[in-house]
């Protein structure tokens, strides 16, 4: 029995050490610490990789793959293409004070300009992409989103959180993507100082109608994305994504520019689908993400500054799964 127990004991060493060398090996490479580097908030698509790093396809695999057996990335498939990010680090995971502290060193280093200049061109794809889509459908928008989830299915429920944030009518609130503006409209009934943000003049337009035809006077419509609203000096108490973020080219940077939004003690209320793998959505919806894993949004919530708060998750008849997830600055 003794024996046996020392034969076990040996092998958990044994396969140790073998995890350990396998994590240093993986890090004795400037390319993949580069890599690390690059995924550091974003996860990019193989291709995407290629042309930041300027490498074959062939080559950048072997070093991904070398990364993803170490555990210091992970993938995540949308639709056709495979999509890097880097390893969410669990406190009960091995070798998690070593792999920390390489992220933190690796962040640490500046990005070549060469490459960031191509990742901002990557981001500018996308989001071209999904503005495209918002010219071609305006007008079928409503409908086309309703194949996903109809507003009225989960509406309640956004109110139900909203209130218990505590805010009275004089509280700030912007609204990013307000689309046709249905939540625009029953946000305009509550509070007093209410900003509708749309980089869709078309769709802005829509939202606009929306509330001139419910009679308020009161919201501010600007035309532009987060980083617009930085440059306008916007600060809310309250900042809400309804069904926006798997639209846009970077949610990592949207985090950023949502915290810079936000005043002392603001929220943000992130309404998304979960993870899922109907890829259709793409072409009918123009979504960029098919959901998302909700340790993404507490990374780059923390990367941003802001503290995870209350979760709620409601189950839809169509397979998709929506999350109201509530962060504080």
């Amino acid at each position: 029995m003794k024996l046996a127990v020392l034969e076990s004991r040996e092998s958990d060493s044994s396969n140790s050490i073998d995890q350990l060398t396998e994590l240093h090996k993986a890090l004795a490479d400037n390319l993949r610490l580069q890599i690390l580097r690059l995924l550091k908030n974003e996860s990019f698509g193989v291709l995407e990789l290629c042309r930041i790093l300027d490498i074959r396809q062939s080559a950048l695999s072997h070093h991904l793959k070398i990364l993803a057996t170490a555990k210091l990335v992970s993938t995540r498939r949308e639709g056709n293409s495979i999509f890097y990010r880097r390893a969410f680090l669990s406190d009960e995971e091995n070798y998690h004070d070593t792999k920390k502290s390489v992220f933190e060193n690796v962040d640490a280093l500046p990005i070549p300009n060469n490459q960031l200049k191509k990742i901002k061109q990557i981001q500018l794809e996308r989001a071209h992409l999904s503005l495209d889509f918002f010219t071609r459908n305006a007008e079928k928008f409503n409908e086309k989103q309703g194949l996903i989830v109809e507003h009225a299915d989960y509406a309640m429920s956004i109110h139900d959180v909203i209130a218990g944030l505590g805010f009275d009518d004089a509280a700030s609130v912007l609204e990013v993507g307000p689309g046709e503006g249905q939540l625009l409209v029953e946000l305009a009934a509550n509070f007093k100082n209410l900003t509708a943000l749309d980089n869709s003049k078309d769709m802005l337009e829509k939202s606009r109608s929306a509330i001139d035809a419910a009679e308020h006077a009161h919201v501010n419509f600007i035309l532009g994305d987060t980083s617009i609203a930085r440059n306008k000096n916007v600060r809310s108490d309250l900042i809400i994504f309804n069904m926006v973020l798997h639209h846009i080219s970077s949610p990592a940077k949207t985090f950023e520019d949502a915290a810079a939004l936000l005043r002392p003690d603001g929220y943000l209320l992130i309404v998304d689908l979960c993870s899922h793998n109907q890829n259709w959505v793409r072409e009918s919806c123009g979504d960029l993400w098919l959901g998302f894993d909700g340790n993404d949004l507490d990374r780059w919530a923390l990367k941003a500054g802001l503290v995870a708060g209350q979760s709620s998750y409601l189950g839809l008849r169509n397979g998709f799964q929506i999350q109201m997830r509530v962060f504080k600055k």
